[in-house]
């Protein structure tokens, strides 16, 4: 490679880097937002289904807590101790974290790992999303959306519109037009799903509450789809 490569190379580098900071300083301030609001909840709350399908609010927090104590080579040694099958490893997860604590130990468990850097194996972009896709399944459930810096939900949106990790985002979305009707945002193209970038962003994970709140033709396409 050529001194031109090499240059090359450093600056994606470093641009990479310089993305990955910027995606942990969103979620520490997600998570912090997440913890005060979840302090709010009452404990017939906790205990309603969310919008991330069989699981309680509670579970959704548990959940958070772990991936958030997370590192890659507890992952991938906890996935060969479920036998790879991801959804019993996080159920067991969701059960390690939760036994035997209260709702207020919960948060205090996540609250202590607001400035914390482990996640399992992927982008950072994605526990970003991973922290407002799930605060969101807590609150659109027990009421209302919450209030999110544009900047953190834009990069969520970018991230998802090309991604199919884990949730397939890219797969669902694909010939649909995405339009926010509240930043400057779209993506994509056939008929027409617009709405608050918020709720496009759980409709790409698949909420299915969240398309009761976006407008057009395309919102029936995306209501056949997993």
């Amino acid at each position: 490679m050529d001194d031109e490569g090499y240059g090359l190379l450093h600056q994606r580098r470093r641009s990479r880097d310089r993305t990955t900071m910027e995606a942990w300083q969103m979620i520490k301030v997600e998570r912090a937002s997440l913890v005060d609001a979840l302090g709010e909840l009452s404990d017939a709350d906790w205990d309603r289904p969310s919008l991330c399908v069989n699981w309680t609010v509670r579970e959704v927090v548990g959940h958070l807590v772990a991936t958030a104590t997370m590192t890659p080579p507890k992952f991938f040694a906890k996935l060969v101790r479920s036998g790879f099958n991801f959804g019993n490893m996080t159920r067991n997860d969701i059960a390690q974290v939760t036994a035997g604590r209260t709702n207020a130990e919960l948060v205090d468990l996540l609250r202590s790992r607001v400035d914390a850097r482990t996640a399992p194996p992927g982008p950072a972009t994605s526990w970003l999303g991973e922290t407002i896709v799930h605060g969101e399944d807590i609150f659109r459930a027990v009421g209302g959306y919450r209030h999110h810096p544009v900047e953190h939900v834009v990069a969520v949106a970018d991230f998802y519109k090309n991604s199919n990790l884990l949730i397939g985002a890219k797969n669902r979305i694909s010939g649909v037009s995405l339009r926010a009707t509240d930043t400057d945002w779209q993506h994509g193209s056939g008929p027409e799903a617009s709405g608050p970038l918020l709720a496009l962003v759980l409709a790409m994970t698949g909420r299915k509450a969240a398309l009761d709140d976006l407008t057009g033709e395309g919102v029936a396409i995306l209501r056949e789809r997993d």
